[in-house]
Formats: C-alpha cells, sequence, structure tokens
C-alpha cells in the first residue's frame, strides 16, 4: 500500500520475530501545545494550551510481556505493522477484543518519527476498525495523555471524541502530573 505522499508500505499481522523491532520503536513525541484538564463539579472541559518550550515525551519502557509482537494464540488481540520499503517497522498498532461490551482497544499505537504525517498512523488506525468489524464490535476505545496534543489530533481527524478521564492513572508513574483522556468512536 502506498499512503498519501506515495510511500510504499506494506501492512500485516506481527509476528514473534517482530518483538525486537517493535520494542525499538521511538514513539516519543514532541508538541508545542498541550490539552489543560479542568474538572468541574458535573465533568470536565479540555483547553488546547501553548508550552514553552515545546515539550518532548519519551514513554517509559513497558514491562516484559509473552505476548509482545506474538499474536498466534489471542484470537481477540493482533497486532498489525506498517514496514517500510527499507524492511524497517515505521509502526504499529496493537489492540484486543473484549466480546462482553463489544470494544476493540487499541493497547497501543506508535509511528516511528521519520514516518510521520505520511498516512501511517490511519493506515494502521484503518486495519484496526477492520479488524473491530471482523469481531463484530460495536465501537473502538483507547486512552491517551493528555500531553499528546499530536496524536489526540489525529485521533479525532480519525473520527474519535473525547468520553472519559481519569486523573488518577499515572499517580505513581512516571507520567505523574498527567491525566488519562478517553476516546472513542463508533465501529464504522
Amino acid at each position: 500500500m502506498t499512503t498519501a505522499d506515495e510511500t510504499a508500505y506494506e501492512f500485516r499481522v506481527a509476528r514473534r520475530e517482530d518483538t525486537e523491532a517493535i520494542d525499538a520503536l521511538d514513539g516519543s513525541f514532541t508538541t508545542s501545545t498541550v490539552f489543560q484538564v479542568d474538572v468541574t463539579g458535573d465533568g470536565f472541559a479540555l483547553r488546547e494550551v501553548p508550552v514553552d518550550p515545546p515539550l518532548t515525551k519519551v514513554f517509559p519502557e513497558d514491562e516484559a510481556d509473552d505476548e509482545d509482537g506474538a499474536d498466534v494464540d489471542d484470537s481477540g488481540s493482533r497486532t498489525f505493522l506498517a514496514v517500510g520499503a527499507d524492511g524497517e517497522v515505521a509502526g504499529f498498532a496493537a489492540v484486543s477484543y473484549s466480546p462482553w461490551n463489544r470494544r476493540l482497544t487499541i493497547e497501543d499505537i506508535e509511528v516511528a518519527p521519520g514516518h510521520r504525517n505520511r498516512g501511517v498512523g490511519h493506515a494502521l488506525m484503518g486495519h484496526a476498525v477492520d479488524f473491530a468489524r471482523e469481531c463484530g464490535a460495536g465501537h473502538v476505545w483507547l486512552e491517551v495523555t493528555n500531553v499528546n496534543a499530536p496524536a489526540i489530533h489525529a485521533y479525532r481527524r480519525m473520527g474519535f471524541a473525547f468520553c472519559g478521564l481519569d486523573t488518577a492513572l499515572y499517580q505513581g508513574t512516571e507520567s505523574e502530573g498527567e491525566q488519562a483522556i478517553y476516546m472513542s468512536m463508533t465501529c464504522p
């Protein structure tokens, strides 16, 4: 498949041997705005505010997981890969399906810095949505930190809407002080 800028990518389901490349992907980002969360008695409001100097976020490493990159044994989970013409992993989307509430959860989606703004994330999300349809999902759901304004904008362009907030999720972690924003969209 070629993306909007005519770059060729192969999109496929990850295999065990892809684990190291997935783990090595640089998911960090830099942003000049963040979403400030204002909690009210009846809910919350989000305001995009500038940050100066720009904020660079490097995500902490995930704890080792026997299932990283391997979706062979779990029919409710998949990791989709975007592989560039050079054979390098350009991005991935790890998803899981919960039958009880017909929800497909985007567990993680990352695009390497050199491949951003080329439609790779949008294409990966498209593969996730196709899988959601195969599973019979009613909606697709994800969590994003309030400081990841680039991702929030991308998710909104893809059809996601704000649906919740957790002000305590990151307490006691390297992301202390950030808030978890939940977004969802009806499975098209």
